[in-house]
């Protein structure tokens, strides 16, 4: 069967870019492995309860009447309603350090006096670097690698701030370790601090929901549980999809979601520089508590914490199974609902080595979850008040579950640390979006996929 697009992946920036297609008439299929849309931000059930997996927040919240931002251009790109999101806003996030504490909301403002309040000595360092931030086009495609560390490290003269304000960023959407490229730096910035957080009451499942029901409105179709085999190669271009079921479907322009190293290794003909690219490390581990209250019952009213033990922040693959020397501890529950979430719960990240957890047996599997479930909660209740016998059940979902459900090598959520802005492969009709393009998060991702399809699919 013949396709304008034939898109690998039912993720966010997947549905995204099929949305657009189809409502200009292209004649697109949205290819998905899994039974269940979403990639890496999708839901689960068990035990009669739905489970969120990948979304603690949407990114780059601003007010309906905010115009110029990413969240209306999206909304303008994909022709939805601000309402249709149902976005609730945060109460309060804080970034926590052994001697410091950094609060912050929706208002950059509120942050802005936080810094100066506890680092009096930066004010007009940080007013230099906000400045720095708003001048800078993060969002072109051909920006030159810049080391984000050395441009806020010139600027800002604390090094204790510079790790406080590395920490979110990092956690929510840097795929290097150590250190970020300065446009992504300046992406998640503005997206946490300039712009902030909100959750559908609902939780990712309400997105998908909405994109999948829009994308079909448009006349695309989506198949699940249709694994591509393998992409047939012949005079530079991708001629054909194999997929696992023994389909054979042509298209005259492929988009993959699921990696660039990922998606050329499907290649009939291997590609030299692929063996080149640089394959993601970073991974995590994250456990989730339903509680038998809401956390702002014991005390717990802040939306999403950010955790370090010492004074530097170390973003990187952990030489054990997991690190908790640092963490995210989220509650669902924490945003401006009109009435409480059914149940509490907790979810608690930390980063993870994927290589331990894939060379357990199956026993040994269960016994490190164990082990580190309960690690993660004593780290945990260091910085946020004891909930552990309020819990009545737990769930947790490691690197080895990352990658059986994205096919991201070494479970790495935000791919690759080597991004290809403009999208292309060495193949003149296939392209990539998605976290290998570079514009991460759910926003990021989606406007991924829309900049592709309209710089590369819908140009004749």
């Amino acid at each position: 069967m013949d396709y304008d697009v034939l898109i690998i992946g039912a993720g966010m920036s997947g549905l995204a870019a099929g949305i657009r297609l189809a409502y200009f008439d292209k004649k697109v299929c949205i290819l998905e492995k899994h039974h269940r849309v979403g990639g890496l931000n999708s839901y689960y059930s068990k035990d009669g309860r739905q489970f969120d997996v990948g979304l603690h927040a949407m990114t780059n919240y601003v007010p309906r009447t905010t115009k110029i931002a990413p969240l209306p251009k999206l909304l303008r790109q994909l022709r939805l309603r601000y309402e249709d999101l149902d976005l609730c806003q945060q109460r309060m996030s804080i970034v926590k350090f052994p001697d410091k504490t950094l609060r912050f909301t929706n208002d950059l403002d509120f942050f802005a006096g936080e810094v100066l309040q506890q680092f009096p000595g930066q004010a007009d360092n940080f007013r230099k670097l906000l400045r720095t931030i708003s001048e800078y086009d993060e969002l072109s495609l051909q920006a030159k690698p810049l080391s984000a560390r050395q441009v806020v490290s010139d600027i800002i003269s604390d090094p204790l701030l510079t790790e406080m304000i590395f920490c979110p960023l990092m956690f929510y959407g840097n795929a290097q370790e150590h250190d970020m490229d300065f446009a992504q730096f300046v992406i998640m910035f503005k997206s946490i601090f300039c712009e902030g957080f909100a959750r559908p009451r609902n939780g990712v499942r309400h997105i998908l929901d909405l994109l999948v029901r829009k994308y079909r409105d448009c006349g695309g179709e989506l198949r699940t549980r249709s694994g591509v085999k393998s992409i047939r190669v012949s005079d530079r271009k991708a001629q054909s999809l194999l997929l696992e079921n023994g389909d054979v479907l042509t298209a005259n322009k492929v988009l993959s979601t699921v990696g660039y190293v990922e998606t050329v290794s499907l290649l009939s003909e291997p590609d030299a520089t692929a063996s080149r690219h640089e394959v993601g490390q970073l991974s995590f581990v994250e456990s989730i508590m339903v509680l038998d209250r809401q956390p702002s019952d014991f005390g717990l009213d802040t939306t999403i914490v950010f955790f370090n033990n010492s004074d530097r922040f170390d973003y990187r693959k952990p030489d054990s199974p997991i690190d908790t020397s640092s963490g995210v501890i989220c509650c669902p529950g924490n945003f401006q609902y009109g009435s409480p979430l059914p149940e509490g719960m907790i979810r608690i990240t930390n980063q993870a080595n994927f290589d331990r957890w894939n060379s357990l047996s199956e026993e040994e599997y269960r016994a490190q979850k164990e082990a580190c479930l309960k690690a993660a909660l004593e780290a945990a209740v260091k910085v946020v008040p004891d909930f552990r016998g309020n819990i009545m059940s737990t769930d947790m979902f490691t690197p080895k579950t990352i990658h059986r459900y994205t096919g991201h090598l070494n479970g790495a959520v935000y791919g690759s640390p080597q991004k290809i802005r403009d999208g292309r492969t060495h193949l003149e009709n296939l392209f990539i979006c998605g976290t290998d393009q570079g514009f991460l998060g759910i926003v990021g991702a989606m406007l991924s996929g829309i900049s592709m399809a309209n710089l590369h699919l819908l140009r004749d």
